[in-house]
């Protein structure tokens, strides 16, 4: 930790606290950017898995380990990393992570082989846990009465990050091969990380505790908040049927309709849509409580994702179509219900706001690992339908979680 301490000390930027929140359009834009920039990382591999079972020689079950232990690394990051911002500065920690996730990325593009790329895999998912010291610091400098807007626009720019990073990774790996893919990306976070260098304030950390009893402390916080076991679990489920989707839509397309991963990728656009779900929960989340943004975003995930059983009642044209539209309506949903867990969560303890962030993306990511390996099972066994029931089933499981009042 002695190089997070140097740079603690030795930056030369101002000091911001929890008890001075203020930020400007300007930081507020480039928290948003990087966000997206950095969360990208994670799902770059989803529309090209077909194209790297070609070019590794590898099987589709084992090549369908790549978003698995992406999503794994995340969740393993943000459970043992992102705690770390209450603690140190998280300049300085967002500077560190930024750099090493360059070189995760640098070593997917170049890996000799499936074996290396899913070792590679692993480190993109750690080091792009970047992303949870970026909303924290957003929510850090957020005023309280704004905090819902301003955590929604941030998000807005990781969500957008999430979505359009397939509609980039097919186009690109179509035109240029995959592994330009990665090494782009690589240039990219390295152009963000030199802009957060000059451009983000320094935070006060709001702990001095050693790192054993800042890791126990998150399972004081587990233990004593219910609320955040509630948000924890429905936005898991939530992220098992987002994931389950999104990581089996290419290999559906491929065997069912012949498309390439251009056109898996393009899904993103119709998915990016639901990103506009971002500032307006947030918004509504300020004025008439999270709660109700939590099972109203529930609900349209479950709606959305059940109206795909219609598919095969429906001609090609249509079923592409439906396909289009429910995820424009599941990804509005799901990250609706994003937003307002995070605004719950944030507002439980302002001094561990990094400590219950990373148990809530723990959840996520758990959920999001679960269901990238549920979901390339359940697509072996059942097909596209077993992955559309159990996208649902798992909607309908968060939404029953938000309805309980205990």
């Amino acid at each position: 930790m002695s190089v997070i301490q140097n740079m603690n000390t030795t930056a030369a930027r101002p000091l911001v606290s929890t008890s001075t929140p203020v930020v400007s359009s300007k930081t507020l834009l480039l928290l948003a950017v990087a966000a997206g920039t950095s969360v990208a990382s994670l799902y770059y591999s989803q529309p090209i898995l077909g194209t790297l079972v070609d070019d590794l020689q590898a099987s589709e079950r084992l090549t369908g380990l790549v978003p698995t232990l992406t999503q794994l690394g995340y969740a393993l990051g943000i459970l043992l990393l992102a705690p770390l911002g209450d603690r140190f500065d998280r300049r300085s920690i967002i500077l560190i992570k930024a750099a090493l996730l360059v070189l995760a990325l640098l070593a997917s593009g170049l890996a000799p082989g499936i074996g290396a790329l899913l070792a590679a895999s692993l480190a993109v998912g750690m080091a792009a846990t970047v992303t949870q010291d970026v909303v924290p610091a957003a929510a850090t400098l957020a005023p309280a009465a704004q905090r819902g807007r301003i955590v929604g626009m941030v998000m807005t720019g990781l969500l957008l990050g999430i979505l359009l990073s397939r509609v980039v990774s097919g186009f690109v790996a179509q035109w240029f091969g995959w592994r330009s893919v990665y090494l782009a990306a690589a240039v990219a976070v390295a152009l963000i990380g030199v802009s957060l260098w000059r451009g983000l304030p320094r935070f006060a950390p709001t702990t001095q505790a050693g790192y054993g009893p800042l890791m126990r402390s998150m399972l004081t916080l587990l233990g004593k908040h219910a609320y955040l076991r509630r948000a924890m679990l429905a936005q898991g489920l939530l992220s098992l049927g987002f994931s389950a989707f999104w990581s089996m839509l290419a290999v559906m397309l491929h065997s069912q309709f012949q498309l390439g991963s251009a056109a898996a990728g393009s899904f993103g656009l119709a998915g990016a849509a639901g990103a506009l779900a971002a500032p307006l929960a947030g918004r509504i989340a300020d004025k008439r409580g999270p709660e109700t943004v939590t099972r109203l975003g529930a609900a349209i995930a479950a709606v959305s994702f059940a109206l795909m059983f219609l598919a095969p009642f429906l001609p090609p044209h249509a079923q592409l179509a439906l396909l289009l539209a429910s995820a424009v309506g599941f990804d509005f949903g799901v990250q609706a219900s994003l937003v307002a867990h995070q605004t719950i969560v944030y507002g439980i303890d302002p001094d561990a706001r990094s400590r219950l962030n990373a148990l809530l993306f723990t959840g996520v990511f758990i959920g999001m690992s679960s269901g990238a390996a549920l979901g390339a099972q359940t697509m072996a066994q059942w097909g596209w339908t077993g992955v559309v029931a159990l996208a649902t089933a798992a909607s309908l499981a968060a939404f029953a979680v938000r309805l309980m009042r205990r």
